[in-house]
């Protein structure tokens, strides 16, 4: 009768437990799935964050490829690893609790007979583990150089068809992940050796434990059917620990990819904007005074050396010089980017690394050779940084830009999508909208770095007229090769390796002689040779004319 009654209590027990365990399962997957989903979000969330709080010198450092990889695939790789894998870990290790208590109570001697082989297979699973771990990196490694490789290919594309080597980027790419290929042989071959190592380890504790069982039921001390129920238990016990070295396999990858997000997510930048000056009101002031620097990636190479020179509220101040001569390094150090070596840069008789971050930024202005756009509307462009700023003021910084015209006769106006990097406008047009950027902030400090440079003559010329006639209350800084966009400064600084060799106006500087004076006699030159090579197409060419 008793017997009857468990049974049907067994029969009836069982859809209940599978009714419980599959909503269980479903659950704890589901949960499982949404914490390590968070996980990633706030991986990439702090990783983005302390990129963009980095030093400039970090970025010419690592490449963009390598750090789009670790936002993208490292992040996704260590919550997507972690979170499959802890959740075959519990299952596992909460089955084989069960086991052993399971196994203790038919047998303590063979349970210890069975844990003797542990150690070797711990053993066994650190050497992996360590060993696994190093591989990881090492492929996380490999795949950001691919990916840098693929980035910079797609965005360079038009240089890339233009020169007709597709082919050979696509063999350059494929390199590369011939390079991931092999690592990954490796791991296989890691994880290969792994398994037999402690496959072989249980083969041993399973043949003692029949050796040692038989002797058991032989002398009494234990029942066949006992025998076979530990064997069962073992058999379960083995394919919970295969389980749990598939689980550290996983759990390692994890680990190596974890190791570079959060070397960066921890990386503290070596120059730190901790600057509190907001003054109400800045005449913008402008001092080098014996300024020396260079840049990390090349420490022996000083790039500017006891430079001092003025930039005057209300005047217009040109730095000119051969190419390398240091004119962009004057305008990275005016921005605080980067550390000086010796000597200060002072806005206001204050060193700009005293004023607060977002301040310095508002009050300078910069508008650079390449223009950077990004994938938003116009409005948006030549309002970022600035939430709230009227539209109003967004059209009239365009017109003072010279840009409104153009944006008129565009399909949808200001609404208009720039494309990623401004690939829907004209060079001319993006430097307009980047100088309608600046403008729009009113900056005491205005910075155009060869901004004017793929502008044609009238967009120029209009351009010219805006920053000497609309900014007489502005500090303003040119970097020019051109002729008209310097002769008409009020200062004009002359640069060559690194240093100030002279300064002075534009006539001053002609009646010196010098550098600057060669420097216009070529361009001079230039301008005279091409007027007389476009003259007169019907006659032959001229000395140092280029043949039609």
């Amino acid at each position: 009768m008793a017997s009857s009654s468990r049974r049907a209590w067994s029969s009836s027990a069982r859809p209940l437990l599978s009714c419980v365990c599959w909503p269980s399962a479903g659950i704890r997957g589901g949960i499982f799935t949404l914490i390590f989903a968070r996980l990633n979000i706030r991986l990439r969330n702090r990783l983005f964050r302390s990129l963009v709080s980095q030093e400039m010198s970090f970025f010419d450092e690592n490449r963009t490829g390598d750090l789009i990889s670790r936002l993208t695939s490292d992040t996704t790789m260590v919550s997507d690893l972690v979170s499959q894998n802890i959740n075959i870990f519990l299952r596992n290790t909460v089955k084989v609790t069960g086991v052993v208590v399971f196994m203790f109570s038919l047998s303590w001697q063979l349970s210890l007979v069975t844990f003797m082989g542990f150690p070797i297979i711990m053993m066994v699973s650190d050497i992996y583990g360590k060993y696994y771990k190093r591989l990881s990196k090492e492929v996380q490694n490999a795949l950001a150089r691919a990916s840098n490789t693929a980035e910079e290919t797609i965005s360079a594309l038009k240089t890339v068809r233009s020169f007709a080597n597709e082919e050979a980027e696509a063999e350059v790419y494929s390199r590369k992940l011939q390079q991931v290929y092999k690592l990954n042989r490796k791991e296989a071959a890691a994880y290969t050796y792994y398994v037999w190592g402690s496959g072989l380890t249980l083969l041993v504790v399973q043949v003692s434990i029949l050796y040692y069982g038989g002797h058991l039921v032989i002398s009494g001390q234990m029942t066949s059917g006992n025998l076979i129920s530990f064997i069962i238990y073992e058999f379960v016990l083995g394919d919970c620990m295969e389980s749990v070295g598939s689980v550290y396999s996983g759990l390692m990858q994890g680990v190596g990819a974890a190791e570079k997000v959060f070397e960066f997510i921890d990386r503290q930048p070596t120059m730190v904007h901790d600057g509190n000056l907001a003054p109400d009101h800045l005449e913008g002031r402008v001092d080098f005074e014996n300024v020396t620097f260079t840049y990390r990636t090349r420490p022996h190479t000083k790039v500017l050396q006891n430079v001092s020179f003025s930039l005057s509220p209300g005047k217009v101040t040109a730095l000119v010089g051969p190419s390398g001569s240091g004119k962009s390094s004057c305008v990275n150090v005016l921005e605080n980017f980067y550390p000086l070596d010796g000597g200060r840069v002072l806005l206001d008789g204050r060193p700009v690394g005293a004023y607060d971050h977002k301040f310095l930024h508002r009050v300078i202005s910069l508008v650079s050779q390449e223009p950077v756009l990004f994938a938003r509307s116009i409005t948006d462009n030549i309002s970022y940084g600035l939430p709230a700023v009227p539209f109003e003021m967004v059209v009239e910084a365009a017109q003072k830009a010279n840009a409104h015209g153009f944006i008129m006769e565009l399909q949808d106006g200001y609404n208009t999508e720039t494309g990623e990097k401004g690939a829907q406008l004209s060079g001319g047009q993006k430097q307009r909208v980047a100088m309608a950027r600046a403008l729009v902030r009113n900056p005491p400090v205005l910075i155009l770095d060869e901004a004017t440079s793929a502008l044609d003559a009238e967009s120029e010329y209009l351009i010219q007229q805006a920053v000497h006639g609309n900014l007489q209350k502005h500090t303003v800084l040119i970097i020019a090769h051109r002729l008209s966009t310097v002769e008409r400064a009020h200062l004009i600084v002359v640069l060559d390796s690194g240093r100030v060799v002279q300064q002075g106006t534009h006539q001053q500087l002609l009646a010196q002689g010098g550098l600057y004076a060669r420097l216009v006699q070529r361009q001079m030159l230039g301008l005279e040779r091409a007027a007389d090579c476009t003259a007169g197409h019907h006659e032959p060419p001229a000395n140092g004319c280029p043949k039609a």
